[in-house]
């Protein structure tokens, strides 16, 4: 994970925050946009539409999804969290709109 430090120490720490913030809600938003896409593929899944919808929203999802654990190991640098709190946000990205509670919570400098 050094070169992951490397790569974000060339960045203030409030731009690397707020580009985290930002994912967090993306991702969020893209698990929404998934859900609705699997909903309208079990609807009509023969249409070619909802097939071209699901895999759209399917791959920003896991652009974002990669983004979030990509900047999980600096975001916990500049807040200084334990183990416990990383694990935590680590498990998040599997649970829809977890990340958001990251965003709200684990993610502050006033936390106590």
């Amino acid at each position: 994970m050094n070169f992951l430090e490397q790569l974000f120490s060339k960045y203030p720490e409030e731009k690397v925050i707020k580009w985290f913030k930002q994912i967090c809600v993306a991702e969020a938003w893209s698990w929404f946009f998934l859900f609705t896409a699997m909903v309208w593929i079990r609807e009509d899944p023969e249409g070619i539409i909802p097939i071209i919808y699901i895999s759209t929203i399917g791959s920003i999802h896991g652009l974002f999804f990669t983004l979030y654990l990509l900047f999980l190991p600096s975001v916990r640098n500049i807040y200084k969290w334990d183990d416990e709190d990383y694990v935590f946000a680590l498990i998040s990205a599997f649970f829809p709109f977890a990340t958001v509670w990251i965003d709200k919570k684990l993610a502050r400098f006033d936390r106590e």
